[in-house]
C-alpha cells in the first residue's frame, strides 16, 4: 500500500529551501509521495538551477509546485518585512486552492503538511482542510527556545513589548545555550527598524507550533544542543540532514552551481584551503568587499570564495575587481554559487569563513571544518555564538571602530583558526558525534523513524 502524499512547505529562502528539500528526498526514500511548494518566484529559480544542471529527473520522486507569494514583481523580495507581511496574507488562499486543484486532477488526497514554523499561516489552512500537521524548525534549537521565551523576557524586563532591549547586557536562558547580547536579537537585526514590527510578530507566532503541529523536528542532533532540547523536550533534532551520502540528490538550489571548483579543489593539497562563503542574504559595501579580498589575498593560501552576483552594495570597480582575480590567478577561485555540501567535504578544505546560517553550520560540523564567524544578521549571531563560546570549534572576526573586518584581521584570524590543534580536535570530535547521531541506533536516526511512524499512521 502507497505511504501518504505529504506536502513540504517552506519559508522562502535558500536557508529554509534547502533542509526541507533534504527532508524530502529522505522521506521519498521512505516510499511517501511528497509535494514540494514553493513561491513562483523560487519555483521558477530551483527550476532554473536544476536544469542548467541537467533537468529534474534528478528529484527523483519529488513534485514540485508553487504558489504566489502576493509580491509584485518590480518589489525587491530581499525586503524580508514586506515579503513576511505580504505572504502571510496572500498564500492561504492560493495554498488552498492548490490542494483542491492537486485532487481534482487525480493526485492522491493530502494527509500531511510539513510545514516551516515560520509559515505559521498553512496551519491554519491545513486545519480547515483536515490536513495532519507537523512542524519543521530550520534554526537551531537555541533559537527556537529564545522565540518561546520571549514572553518570559518581557515580564522579566530584559524586552518591552515591542521586542526591543530596555537592558544592554548579555543573556543565557540556561547551561549549555550560547550567552547572548541584547543587541543582537534574532528578530532585531532583519533589515531596516521600521520592519521590525512584523518580523518580532513573526518570531512571537512560532508559539503556535506547539498547539497545532502534532509533532516538531529540526535540523540540529542533541550533543550539539542539550541544554536547548533540555527546554525543549517536545522538539526532536533529526540532524545534520543530507539528501544522500554521495550529494546527488539536488537540495533547492535557487542559483545554478559551478562545479569546476570541485576540479580546482582536487588539484590542492589536503587541508590547505580557505573556504569562503556567506549564504544568500549577507550584503557587502564595496568598502568591506575590497578589504575581504585583500585580506584573503594576504593569506597566502588558496581560496575558494562565492561572491553572489548581488553580493555588494553600491559600485564595486569592475578594473580593480579584475585586477584583483588576475593577481590571485592560480591561488584562489572565485566562483558566483556552488555545491557547498560537496566542497565542505572535500579533504582540500582547511577552514571555513562563514555567516553562520545553520545550514552552513551543522555542514560545516558534520565535516569536523573549524570556523571562523562572520555573522550578518537574523540568527546568525547566536549561531557564531555557539562555535566560539560553547562548542570552541572556531573564532570571530572583529571588526574595527568603523565597522569593517579589516584585511589584517582577516589574515590573522585565519591563522589562528587554521593553526590552532585543539579547535582542530575539537572540530572531530563535533564530527564523530554528528555522525554518530544519524548513523543506526543514533538520537537523531531514532527521531526520525519516530517521524516516520507518525507520518505512517
Amino acid at each position: 500500500m502507497a505511504k501518504a502524499h505529504i506536502l513540504v512547505l517552506p519559508f522562502p529562502a535558500q536557508g529554509h529551501v534547502t533542509p526541507l528539500m533534504e527532508l524530502s528526498h529522505r522521506l521519498v526514500d521512505h516510499g511517501f509521495e511528497v509535494t514540494f511548494v514553493n513561491t513562483e518566484a523560487h519555483h521558477a529559480l530551483v527550476v532554473g538551477a536544476l536544469q542548467a544542471a541537467g533537468g529534474t529527473s534528478a528529484l527523483a520522486g519529488i513534485h514540485l509546485a508553487s504558489i504566489s507569494d502576493g509580491v509584485e514583481d518590480d518589489e525587491d523580495r530581499k525586503d524580508i518585512s514586506k515579503l513576511v507581511d505580504t505572504y502571510a496574507r496572500h498564500m492561504p488562499g492560493h495554498l488552498e486552492r492548490l490542494v483542491a486543484e492537486m485532487e481534482a486532477a487525480g493526485r492522491p488526497k493530502v494527509k500531511w503538511l510539513v510545514s516551516d514554523v515560520y509559515a505559521w499561516w498553512s496551519l491554519n489552512v491545513a486545519k480547515r482542510l483536515g490536513i495532519r500537521v507537523a512542524s519543521f524548525w530550520p534554526g537551531s534549537a537555541a533559537c527556537l527556545a529564545i522565540n518561546l521565551k520571549i514572553p518570559k523576557l518581557t515580564e522579566e524586563g530584559l524586552l518591552n513589548n515591542k521586542g526591543w532591549p530596555e537592558r544592554d547586557e548579555t543573556f543565557q536562558l540556561a547551561p549549555g545555550i550560547p550567552p547572548l547580547h541584547t543587541s543582537q536579537l534574532p528578530w532585531n537585526n532583519v533589515g531596516a527598524p521600521e520592519g521590525q514590527p512584523i518580523i518580532f510578530e513573526l518570531f512571537i507566532r512560532t508559539d503556535r507550533l506547539s498547539a497545532l503541529a502534532e509533532m516538531v523536528v529540526c535540523n540540529s542532533f542533541h550533543e550539539a544542543e542539550a541544554g536547548a532540547f533540555k527546554l525543549l523536550p517536545h522538539v526532536l533534532p533529526i540532524g545534520p540532514l543530507s539528501s544522500d551520502r554521495e550529494f546527488r540528490k539536488p537540495v533547492g538550489q535557487l542559483l545554478p552551481e559551478d562545479t569546476r571548483c570541485l576540479r580546482w579543489l582536487d588539484a590542492q593539497p589536503d587541508g590547505s584551503v580557505v573556504y569562503v562563503a556567506f549564504g544568500s542574504f549577507t550584503v557587502f559595501d564595496p568598502c568591506q568587499f575590497q578589504e575581504l579580498a585583500l585580506g584573503l589575498e594576504l593569506t597566502g593560501r588558496p581560496f575558494l570564495w562565492v561572491v553572489r552576483p548581488n553580493f555588494t552594495t553600491g559600485e564595486l570597480s569592475k578594473a580593480w575587481f579584475d585586477e584583483f582575480l588576475a593577481r590571485v590567478a592560480g591561488k584562489g577561485m572565485v566562483v558566483s554559487w556552488c555545491p557547498q555540501q560537496q566542497v565542505l567535504a572535500h579533504r582540500a578544505v582547511a577552514c571555513f569563513v562563514s555567516h553562520c546560517g545553520w545550514n552552513s553550520t551543522m555542514e560545516g560540523v558534520r565535516n569536523g571544518l573549524p570556523f571562523l564567524c562572520w555573522p550578518y544578521f537574523a540568527d546568525q549571531y547566536l549561531d557564531r555564538n555557539y562555535v566560539t563560546d560553547v562548542w570552541r570549534t572556531g573564532l570571530a572576526v572583529s571588526p574595527d571602530a568603523d565597522g569593517i573586518v579589516t584585511k589584517e584581521e582577516l589574515r590573522s584570524k585565519v591563522e589562528q583558526v587554521v593553526g590552532d590543534a585543539e579547535i582542530k580536535e575539537r572540530a572531530r570530535v563535533f564530527k564523530d558525534a554528528a555522525r554518530r547521531c544519524i548513523s543506526e541506533g543514533g538520537s537523531s536516526c531514532e527521531n526520525f523513524n519516530r517521524f516516520v511512524n507518525l507520518l505512517s499512521e
